[in-house]
């Protein structure tokens, strides 16, 4: 686990440079603050910035686009919880990559679930346009971030604030136009459908781009944009201003429950996933039984080894208050109401080891029709009593076998999937180790719209394990040469080895976070701050119903 955590703090380190010390040096040059600075300075001193999509794209295109050129994340503005979304210009001129799109429009479908505010710190080149093609069409390509645009604006009252802080040229200008308040930069924004060689082409028109698209052509000759700043630090502190303007709401649970005043806040002015220091974080709340340096510890080397998924759980969770559901019956799915930082909630983890149910053997991360259907009634109940579920995912697996089709597992599968999908309170997930096969789907995969998905670096997503998929695909040429007693040979021994190498590299947390399968991997450390922070988000609106996206589109 160290190797691995340390692994994941040096690759976050280099992607936060984004386009370099060259690159940054030059936006100062500008006197424009690097996307980074500005989340910074826009989000409250000290709290949390729950960054999403930090690995996206992080082994493509040999390097050169970092967090695909592009911030986002959730943070605190005024002490409001707020998505906020900055191009990165030290990357290509933050012009957007295919992986941008969809890190766009994951961001916005946190701000539409949640009923929270979205701000967009504009500064691109636009599309990339030699990977056009896939980035322009498609039900998903970029259309859709002016659709979701569109909804929040005109359906979902959801406040959408822009500021135009460098360039926003084409179809990326219909992204702040969509938005209620723009702001623009004096001498250092430009917003136009073309720029000014654009125009010279097409119109044979000869225009400087301040006359063309400036922030004072666009106050006060267009109309476009409503507010026009000094500069970075100006307009960012315009952006806090109008948080101020907005109707205070309702304290959530989160602060309600909160004792002793103990607080989540760091002793620095920068967001920790912006750079700020590592440490142990106890949100407020009772604490949990055991410390969380201790987690280092619980995963075995070998992730096919059992562990006591308890201790992760008294490590994270609030001491005391622990109720688990049927603890005798299906033990290997661990189902139990509990606390998160003063919140009730409703815990689901998958139990690891070899165990006993009415003197039969379990094995523990696997799905059996009795387990299946022992959570189907637990999460059935936790959305009639309005409780958020946190699905704690090490899972291979359902069973298979005669004895487990005859008892139907198939049946028992789908009323687990379909009380989990049809639950409308905030999910939360985070993958430890294994998220497997179809087991990974009941758990509340990302398929089925939950709230936030997470995992520990030492996760490993996938339809099956290496070894797995050389039986299913290699199997039968193996079996053959058994029955004619001959050695494997040279060939089918490397394709055997290609076959789980390939597995490895795609079971990898790392290769799920560059495209976009988890929002962001964390360090055990920092587990419980950042799945108390994620239920903070989800429940400190007063409108809790959760309105899956299939209901707007």
């Amino acid at each position: 686990m160290l190797q691995a955590v340390e692994r994941l703090h040096s690759l976050e380190d280099k992607l936060r440079q984004g386009g370099g010390a060259e690159k940054i040096a030059r936006q100062h040059k500008a006197g424009k603050l690097t996307a980074r600075e500005r989340v910074a300075s826009l989000c409250d001193p000290g709290a949390l910035f729950l960054e999403i999509g930090l690995l996206v794209a992080h082994d493509r295109y040999d390097g050169a686009a970092p967090a695909s050129g592009l911030v986002t994340g959730v943070g605190k503005i005024e002490n409001r919880p707020a998505v906020v979304v900055a191009n990165d210009a030290t990357v290509k001129a933050g012009a957007w990559w295919p992986e941008t799109i969809p890190k766009i429009l994951r961001a916005q479908e946190i701000a539409m679930r949640n009923r929270i505010p979205i701000v967009y710190l504009v500064d691109s080149a636009g599309i990339n346009l030699p990977y056009q093609g896939s980035i322009f069409p498609g039900q998903y390509g970029a259309a859709r971030i002016f659709y979701y645009n569109s909804l929040m604006r005109g359906r979902l009252n959801i406040p959408q604030i822009a500021a135009v802080m460098g360039p926003c040229i084409a179809g990326g200008a219909y992204l702040p136009a969509l938005s209620d308040v723009i702001f623009m930069v004096d001498g250092t924004s430009f917003m136009g459908l073309g720029g000014a060689n654009l125009v010279k082409g097409a119109t044979g028109q000869v225009v400087d781009a301040e006359s063309l698209g400036g922030a004072r052509m666009h106050t006060s000759l267009s109309g476009v944009a409503h507010y026009m700043a000094r500069n970075d630090e100006h307009c960012l502190q315009l952006i806090r201003d109008r948080f101020r303007q907005f109707p205070v709401p309702r304290a959530g649970a989160f602060e309600e429950h909160a004792q002793d005043g103990a607080s989540a806040r760091l002793d620095t002015g920068v967001p920790p996933n912006l750079g700020g220091p590592r440490r142990a974080l106890c949100a407020p709340g009772q604490l949990p039984e055991l410390p969380a340096e201790g987690l280092y510890e619980v995963l075995p080397e070998d992730h096919r080894l059992p562990y006591d998924m308890e201790r992760i759980i008294r490590a994270v969770f609030d001491a005391g208050d622990h109720l688990e559901f049927q603890p005798d019956h299906a033990p290997e799915m661990l189902c139990t109401t509990t606390r998160l930082s003063g919140r009730p909630v409703g815990l689901i983890a998958n139990r690891r080891g070899f165990l006993t149910s009415n003197g039969k053997p379990r094995i523990g991360g696997i799905v059996y029709t009795e387990s299946a259907r022992k959570t189907s009634y637990f999460v059935e109940t936790c959305q009639r009593q309005g409780l958020p579920l946190i699905y704690l995912q090490d899972v291979s697996g359902f069973m298979v076998g005669v004895e487990a089709e005859s008892e139907g597992i198939i049946r028992a599968g789908a009323e687990m999937v379909q009380s989990m999908a049809c639950a409308t309170v905030p999910k939360i997930i985070l993958t430890l180790n294994h998220a497997s096969g179809a087991g990974y789907y009941a758990m509340a995969g990302q398929g089925f719209d939950p709230h936030f998905t997470f995992a520990w670096p030492t996760a490993r997503i996938g339809v099956m394990e290496g070894d797995s998929a050389v039986v299913a695909v290699h199997g039968p040429e193996l079996d053959k040469l058994k029955k004619e007693g001959k050695p494997v040979p040279e060939e089918l021994a490397a394709r055997i080895a290609a076959t789980k190498a390939d597995y490895e590299l795609c079971l990898d947390a790392h290769y799920a976070a560059a495209r976009g399968h988890v929002d962001a991997l964390v360090d055990p450390l920092k587990t419980r701050h950042t799945l108390s922070f994620a239920l903070e988000i989800c429940c400190a609106q007063a409108h809790r119903e959760h309105l899956a996206l299939e209901t707007l589109l």
